[in-house]
């Protein structure tokens, strides 16, 4: 049992930090290592709006996304049942697969085998990536085991490994090698802030930040934070810091991609980044970007296995933390070996229809948090969500060429519909309307009295973690 820890001692200030870093670790995976390059190389003289643009997405969004669900409940489906039950329920199961078995999780094997394994060692082949996979998620699974201990597995050891690695590779190759921005690609040159902020999003981090949550919470609750005031101080403190790394990590990557002769000939950003280690330290630096990738996508394997288990198993308390751990292995394992074209073909229409109620939802929960003493949202957050999910799945499906015809010349009605932004001002126009209901109505009053269930006035009710119950087998 874990000795309560007092807020803002010297204990607990360790905690947080090495919470922060576990945070950073499970964000931190292939793709966060693959397209900040890409993204300072294409961007050529358009850099710091493509960059800030990148960050906005990649940093900003998962951030709050985080705070979010530390402002209003233990989990994403807490968050999400703003929306109604049946919302809360479907968005985060989709989400939760989307970052696990259908997607992020098959894709840290994927991305190891062939942008580390293969250029190093030269194994390739169906025989090599079964092999590579089955043990690359069977140690994620076993460090994973013991959700609990996940902060020290990851805080204490992996991510500073990881940390120290990145750092050099990032230094040596800046300093070996000058900058020298190109001319920005076509995509760079008219709107480099929206390209940016897209590729952003390809990290798939807001989402993650809503999943990772549950992690979170669960850890500093195992160290001794037990109280509602004591979890949303160190988680939201938790993620301003690993969200400040993850920034300085991206603007180095970034950096780096301009330090390269002819780099936009380079069709990714791992063999950019595989050739700039080569350049700045020859076979060992082959050998440190090969270590680095293994790792981004080890510590996030970890954490996408933990958090999806802990909440399928919350979901479904019959099935135990243990068993969807070895399914989702299972899963990924079968994806992975598939290869990573594979994995994408599946993922996309999930990120393409998942972003807009995600971010929808973050942001009605950050503006909720800040109007709450004058109106408890209600129909706000249904008519929004509702709005930005129906916006988003006629996008997917016009965008699979079901309907086209029809479907195209309504939505394009939409600004920003040609960016796939189209879903903003509708959302917008139906969370104001819900808000005039709610202001006119008293129809939140129900609502209201369930929101502010979660946390007593002065902040001392003891907040269950859903990891509490995975972190022991059921009988």
């Amino acid at each position: 049992m874990a000795t309560p820890t007092a807020s803002g001692t010297p204990q607990s200030k360790a905690t947080v930090v090495i919470a922060s870093l576990m945070l950073f670790s499970m964000f931190f995976g292939a793709g966060n290592l693959i397209f900040p390059p890409m993204v300072g190389v294409s961007a050529g003289t358009n850099f710091w709006p493509a960059v800030l643009g990148f960050l906005a997405a990649g940093v900003i969004l998962p951030v709050l996304a985080i705070i979010a669900v530390a402002i209003s409940g233990r989990s994403v489906r807490d968050l999400g049942a703003n929306g109604g039950a049946i919302f809360g329920v479907l968005f985060s199961a989709m989400a939760y697969l989307s970052i696990g078995a259908f997607y992020a999780l098959p894709r840290t094997g994927a991305v190891s085998m062939e942008t580390a394994i293969t250029p190093l060692l030269g194994w390739e082949g169906t025989i090599a990536s079964g092999v590579f996979n089955t043990v690359f998620f069977l140690v994620a699974l076993g460090l994973a085991w013991k959700p609990n201990s996940i902060i020290d597995t990851l805080g204490k050891f992996l991510t500073p490994a990881l940390v120290a690695l990145l750092v050099v590779l990032i230094i040596l190759a800046a300093l070996n090698n000058p900058r020298d921005p190109q001319m920005p690609t076509e995509e760079y040159t008219s709107a480099p802030m929206v390209t940016g902020l897209f590729e952003g999003y390809n990290t798939m981090d807001a989402i993650a930040g809503l999943a990772f949550s549950i992690v979170i919470v669960g850890s500093l609750r195992s160290k001794g934070f037990k109280t509602h005031n004591s979890l949303v101080k160190g988680t939201i403190t938790a993620a301003l810091v690993a969200g400040g790394l993850l920034a300085a990590i991206y603007l180095g990557l970034a950096w780096v991609g301009q330090t390269l002769p002819d780099g936009q000939s380079y069709e990714s950003g791992a063999p950019l980044l595989a050739e700039a280690a080569n350049l700045t330290m020859g076979t060992f630096g082959q050998a440190l970007f090969s270590t680095i990738v293994v790792l981004a996508c080890l510590t996030t394997a970890v954490g996408l296995i933990t958090a999806t288990s802990a909440f399928f198993e919350m979901l479904v308390p019959k099935t135990s933390y243990h068993l969807w751990a070895c399914t989702f292995t299972a899963m990924s394992i079968l994806f992975a070996f598939q290869g990573l074209d594979t994995v994408l073909s599946i993922a996309v229409p999930f990120i393409i229809f998942l972003y807009p109620p995600a971010i929808s939802l973050i942001l009605l929960t950050l503006i909720q948090a800040v109007v709450k003493q004058s109106v408890v949202f209600y129909w706000t957050y249904r008519l929004a969500l509702w709005t930005s999910v129906i916006w988003s799945a006629l996008t997917v499906i016009s965008a699979q060429g079901w309907g086209t015809g029809a479907l195209e010349p309504v939505l394009s009605l939409a600004p920003g519909q040609a960016v796939d932004l189209g879903w903003i001002m509708p959302t917008i126009i139906a969370a104001v309307i819900g808000l005039i209901v709610d202001v006119s109505t008293k129809t939140d009053q129900k609502h209201s009295n369930s929101v502010t269930a979660a946390a007593d006035a002065d902040g001392d009710v003891v907040v269950d973690s859903p990891l509490d119950a995975a972190a022991s087998p059921k009988n």
